[in-house]
């Protein structure tokens, strides 16, 4: 199994940072590996400290399932059959901002973004994850 390594992440987290600004917003951006673990982590200036937490579990969230949290989001309300998921692995995130990283068709990491609305987190996601080479 491939995985990205520190210096693919800082590459993802400097793309956000930069997307961030270009946008006006302050995010905490994190970056896992293929077995979810942080490699990377940054936290902008300013950027809410309850975020932190939230964008890392964004990052493992898209891992651990292999999609966008987003899209576990839409599967985890009442009545969908991932209802409650986010209680598992030690606490979930199911809204968007999480975006899984693939190299060919291979995901070798993932994403988190948090810190303003969920669809500035899942834009700012979205440019860290071009970024990968």
């Amino acid at each position: 199994m491939n995985s990205i390594n520190l210096q693919q992440a800082q590459q993802i987290i400097e793309a956000a940072r930069q997307k961030s600004q270009e946008m006006g917003v302050k995010m905490n951006i994190a970056v896992v590996d293929a077995g979810a673990n942080l490699v990377a982590f940054a936290r902008m200036d300013g950027a809410w400290l309850g975020s932190l937490d939230i964008s890392i579990k964004k990052a493992k969230t898209a891992r651990f399932f292999d999609m966008p949290t987003g899209n576990i989001g839409g599967l985890s309300q009442p009545g969908g059959p991932l209802y409650n998921i986010e209680h598992s692995n030690g606490g979930l995130i199911t809204f968007p901002g999480g975006i899984p990283l693939k190299q060919g068709d291979e995901i070798v990491g993932a994403i988190g973004v948090s810190g303003d609305s969920v669809e500035n987190d899942h834009t700012v996601a979205e440019a860290g994850m071009q970024a990968l080479k």
